[in-house]
């Protein structure tokens, strides 16, 4: 088998799915493989921003239907407060943690003044851990999980007063 041939061989592997093919002939044995591909990284979406209205007060007039006239009055009265706060939402599912390593200080506690771009919480999914930042400026009025706890995508992590 002649340079030329070969050359050809190596043209057609990289343009298929093979990954590796060996030929012998009389004049010897030639075998050709494909190159592994570097692992590719994934970097994780930036979390998701999304305002909520308060459950409680749908809870309180099913849990209550004797009390509907009075409850009624104060269901306008909350979500007048929540309409501004803003919900930090996981990217993905995985692992929270608050702190990115247990001699570490707390990344984002209750008073924690975030802007774009500063780290917030860690994920943990298939052993990467992903630093989740913020997309808004505001202080952190509550964590909603608990820390080192499982979380599902577009989970709510934070309510953030703008």
């Amino acid at each position: 088998m002649d340079l030329k041939q070969i050359h050809e061989l190596i043209k057609i592997i990289n343009k298929s799915n093979i990954g590796e093919i060996s030929i012998e002939d009389k004049d010897g044995k030639v075998t050709i493989k494909q190159k592994e591909e570097a692992p590719v990284t994934v970097a994780a979406p930036a979390p998701q921003v999304y305002t909520t209205m308060p459950q409680a007060p749908a809870a309180a007039p099913q849990a209550a239907p004797a009390t509907t006239p009075q409850a009624t009055p104060a269901a306008p009265a909350a979500p007048a407060q929540a309409d501004n706060l803003i919900t930090v939402k996981s990217p993905m599912i995985g692992t929270f943690y608050r702190r990115p390593s247990p001699d570490k200080p707390v990344l984002a506690e209750v008073g924690t003044e975030i802007a774009p771009g500063k780290v917030v919480c860690i994920i943990e999914a298939m052993k990467l851990f992903n630093e989740i930042e913020s997309e808004i400026s505001g202080t952190i009025v509550k964590v909603l999980v608990e820390d080192a706890s499982p979380v599902e995508y577009d989970q709510p992590l934070f309510l953030v007063k703008p």
